[in-house]
């Protein structure tokens, strides 16, 4: 008995194409689900409705949640109670003169 190419099977690529399905299956149910809530919640127009589907991979930050620096909150201005100067919030729009 000879083996051809045929009969021989190709693991890894079959691991790949699984993995591919799976991904795809769980972002077609996210993105459903997301669709329903959205549906459900009554959005005002198809723009947030599209917002809501295409966010629909992201998750809400914890207040534990730190950023890539070590040691430092997600929001330094929440953590130490600091507030922005409205003075420097101005200095950065161009305003005609």
């Amino acid at each position: 008995m000879s083996s051809s190419r045929r009969d021989v099977i190709d693991f890894s690529a079959l691991e790949k194409d699984l993995r591919a399905s799976v991904e795809a299956e769980l972002k077609y149910r996210r993105e459903n689900d997301a669709k329903l809530r959205a549906v459900q919640q009554g959005v005002a127009s198809y723009q947030q409705f599209r917002d809501l589907v295409l966010t629909s991979h992201l998750t809400p930050l914890h207040k534990t949640d730190k950023n890539a620096r070590k040691h430092a909150p997600w929001n330094p201005v929440v953590a130490t109670g600091n507030t922005p100067d409205p003075q420097e919030q101005h200095a950065y729009t161009h305003e005609p003169q």
